[in-house]
């Protein structure tokens, strides 16, 4: 790769970049740190594909970086032949700035190779677009998103023709591609009439969309009039949820009422910091209305109003609907945010509860969890019965198990989830969809309201029976060159001087996934570990409890991550955030 000085000059001279890019990059002439900070590197291939801040430069997100990767999707995909060829790659995109623009980009880089390019007329999901991938019987999908990233971010996420997020071996072929590409210059997307005229840019049919909808209203088991007693507040945060979600929880019979000023796709975000449900402050302005304060409305887009205070439950999906946040109306009234760790516990038991009472419970059944996420649901897996699996973080791994089932027989996929927020009850997506979450937890509701029970009464009897168990998540953002060189040195000073205990908890088990040995510190005892190498450091406790440590995929982070067992809620609470100090010392990081 050339320097980064190199880089500089051509991306700000000559005339194959647009008059704005290159007026941008004028504006940092003589400043060798901004330079440096755009062209230091080429966007790599992470946890979820691409991902950077908008901006000119190889470090940016911007429509020649999109040219450069979908040229490279193109050279790998190019050598699968012409029938691939025609079988071509599906397209969406979420609401960010340039996502549409980025999108036909994508598609028009494609046409240019004769690959054909499937692209949506509007904002869709990216669990619809790994829906899409297989019902089009496509060769693979290009979505354009950040995900829950702050307005300044865009993403470009590729997906394979099982319809999963490209898993490391290939990703790692596009990335080499892309530094195969010697002169960028040479990738010249295909006009866009010309590319309709061959045939080589179509719209994704409508019946695809509906297709969808209908596998997802097979999931609903509540009855009808259970289904109608639950009452939902729903915010797409300006995302591309409003249309998919609202479709599916009226069609399934569900009520429900979208906060009006977060109904509609904006780029800015305004009503939020970042477009996060994770974050409790995305819920303000719905839990104003919820609870009868003025300053916040909502609209009923489409569905009935309901009056404050009569929610069960209020939800929220992020930009491009692959996260779902939750909160419940609790006995008292009060509305309570569920985390990731815990809605996935809750839709664990419902899906198995219900198969098991329908008689449909397969003897090979499996749940897939993240090493990064909860040990609570492996009681609830083991009391009906089924195999707990574990992969690395990301749910293109979740994606490449249900895969490796169906190629092997191995066994039946029944949920998926990771704490992040992310949710997979079936396997005709295969990514983590808020749409189809929503509907499942809008089942659950249901069903429980039905026996006098809230989603937290759930919680709370899963809790009993398994161990209270409690998790917290710190990230550290160290952005730039600098940054990297940070983490990889806190990587390197646990490495070296690895801990034995946190907060008084001894660890029982240390997994080193960058050696992919583990060791057992009270015996010496070494093994291998069964998931592939990763940069991940996992301190687990003899109780299941755990902190892991690992570089973000996507961002400029560090992230920590906390699992605590306690006797009741309180004391678990009080655990965890001893055992998340004790981390953050020894890291040097409070």
């Amino acid at each position: 790769m050339a320097t980064a000085a190199e880089q500089y000059r051509l991306w700000s001279q000559d005339p194959y970049f647009d008059a704005a890019t290159r007026a941008e990059l004028a504006a940092i002439a003589g400043d060798p740190a901004a330079i440096e900070d755009r062209f230091y590197q080429m966007l790599a291939f992470g946890t979820g594909g691409l991902r950077g801040v908008i901006g000119a430069g190889t470090s940016r997100m911007n429509r020649y970086m999109v040219r450069l990767a979908t040229q490279a999707l193109a050279d790998c995909i190019r050598p699968l032949g012409e029938a691939a060829m025609a079988r071509g790659v599906v397209i969406a995109h979420d609401s960010r700035r340039f996502s549409a623009e980025f999108a036909r980009e994508a598609a028009l880089t494609l046409a240019a190779n004769g690959v054909v390019a499937w692209l949506w007329d509007g904002l869709r999901p990216t669990p619809m677009l790994s829906f899409a991938v297989r019902e089009l019987g496509a060769v693979a999908g290009i979505v354009i998103t950040a995900s829950h990233n702050p307005p300044e971010y865009n993403g470009y996420k590729v997906y394979w023709e099982d319809g999963g997020q490209v898993p490391p071996d290939r990703a790692g072929a596009i990335q080499a591609a892309m530094r195969a590409i010697a002169d960028i210059r040479t990738i010249r997307p295909l006009p866009e009439d010309e590319a309709r005229a061959r045939g080589l840019l179509r719209p994704v049919p409508a019946a695809v969309d509906e297709a969808y909808t209908q596998r997802l209203l097979s999931l609903a088991t509540a009855a009808p009039g259970q289904r109608a007693a639950l009452r939902i507040l729903y915010s797409p945060l300006h995302g591309a949820g409003h249309r998919p979600v609202v479709t599916a929880l009226e069609r399934a019979g569900f009520p429900v009422t979208v906060v009006a000023e977060q109904a509609q796709p904006d780029p800015d975000f305004p009503t939020v910091a970042k477009p996060n449900p994770e974050e409790p402050e995305v819920y303000e302005i719905a839990l104003r209305y919820a609870t009868g304060l003025p300053g916040a409305g909502a609209g009923a887009a489409p569905g009935p109003a309901a009056g404050a205070g009569s929610f069960d439950l209020i939800m929220a999906t992020d930009p491009d609907a692959d996260r779902l946040g939750v909160l419940v109306r609790d006995r008292d009234g009060q509305y309570r945010m569920l985390t990731g760790n815990q809605l996935g516990a809750i839709l664990t038991e419902h899906i198995l509860r219900s198969r098991k009472a329908a008689g449909t419970l397969p003897a090979n059944g499996a749940v897939i969890k993240t090493i990064a996420t909860s040990n609570l649901v492996a009681p609830l897996c083991r009391e009906y019965g089924v195999t707990l699996l574990e992969t690395h973080t990301g749910f293109k791994f979740i994606g490449d198990k249900i895969k490796e089932f169906e190629e092997t027989g191995a066994h039946e996929f029944l949920f998926g989830f990771e704490e992040s927020y992310g949710y997979l009850g079936a396997t005709f997506v295969r990514d983590k969809d808020a749409v189809m979450a929503a509907l499942l937890v809008a089942d659950a509701a249901a069903h429980h309201r039905a026996e006098g029970r809230t989603l937290i009464d759930a919680l709370e009897a899963i809790w009993q029976r398994c161990g209270y168990f409690q998790e917290g998540l710190h990230n550290v953002t160290l952005p730039g060159r600098d940054g990297q060189a940070r983490i990889a040195a806190l990587m390197a000073g646990l490495r070296s001087n690895p801990p034995e205990a946190f907060a008084g908890i001894p660890v029982a088990f240390r997994d080193d996934y960058a050696t992919g040995t583990g060791v057992e510190p009270a015996t010496g005892r070494t093994y291998a570990l069964a998931l592939g190498r990763a940069d991940v450091l996992h301190y687990r406790f003899a109780d299941g409890g755990f902190v892991m440590v690992r570089p973000s995929g996507t961002e400029p982070k560090l992230k920590l991550y906390v699992s605590v067992v306690g006797p009741d809620e309180a004391s678990a609470v009080q655990l965890r955030d001893r055992v998340m100090a004790d981390a953050l010392e020894r890291m040097g990081l409070r």
